[in-house]
């Protein structure tokens, strides 16, 4: 059993990444994680709470990490993980306890330290888009705090599921700006 260190924890802690297949073929988007939504995650409104969203957002990411053999023991091991800077939210729908998620994930871009990702939450039984995330993540040396280089065998991973989701359409949120739209006089 794995002795709980800190106060947040994922849904895959502790449990190793799967080992990579270079022939196996790739999801376009991937569907990696889809949680039921929990008690703990609904406000006072009856519907889950916006933070929530996040917190399923990076319980995706983390199942995205994994399947690129992102887990404990690359941290452990190399000191390195991939840590978030910037994540962008839209709320689209409430959704309520006990209700099932699906969670999509599409990478859009990447270089040698950053990744850039999008995911899409949807209503499980009705398919309705609930909210959508934007992220960039960077890949970090963590004694440093600083960004560095991911190794090949990383990067050569994110370029094959690059391949796998260039045909996917733009999101329709991506890169979309915050901002209140008015008529012009």
């Amino acid at each position: 059993m794995l002795e709980k260190k800190h106060g947040i924890t994922t849904p895959l802690e502790g449990i190793p990444a799967k080992p990579w297949d270079p022939t196996a073929s790739i999801a376009a988007p991937l569907s990696l994680h889809a949680p039921t939504v929990l008690p703990a995650w609904v406000d006072y409104n009856g519907h889950m709470s916006e933070s929530c969203y996040l917190l399923v957002f990076g319980d995706n990411s983390d199942a995205f990490f994994r399947f690129i053999g992102i887990d404990e023991s690359y941290r452990d091991q190399g000191g390195h993980s991939l840590y978030t800077v910037e994540t962008h939210i839209h709320h689209v729908k409430e959704v309520a306890q006990g209700e099932k998620l699906r969670l999509d994930f599409q990478l859009i871009d990447h270089d040698d330290k950053r990744v850039h990702i999008f995911h899409t939450m949807t209503h499980d039984a009705t398919g309705d888009i609930l909210a959508t995330a934007e992220q960039m993540l960077v890949h970090v040396d963590m004694a440093q705090g600083r960004a560095v280089a991911m190794p090949a065998y990383l990067q050569d991973r994110l370029q094959a599921i690059a391949k796998a989701h260039a045909s996917l359409p733009a999101p329709k949120n991506l890169g979309k700006p915050m901002g209140i739209r008015r008529k012009a006089p």
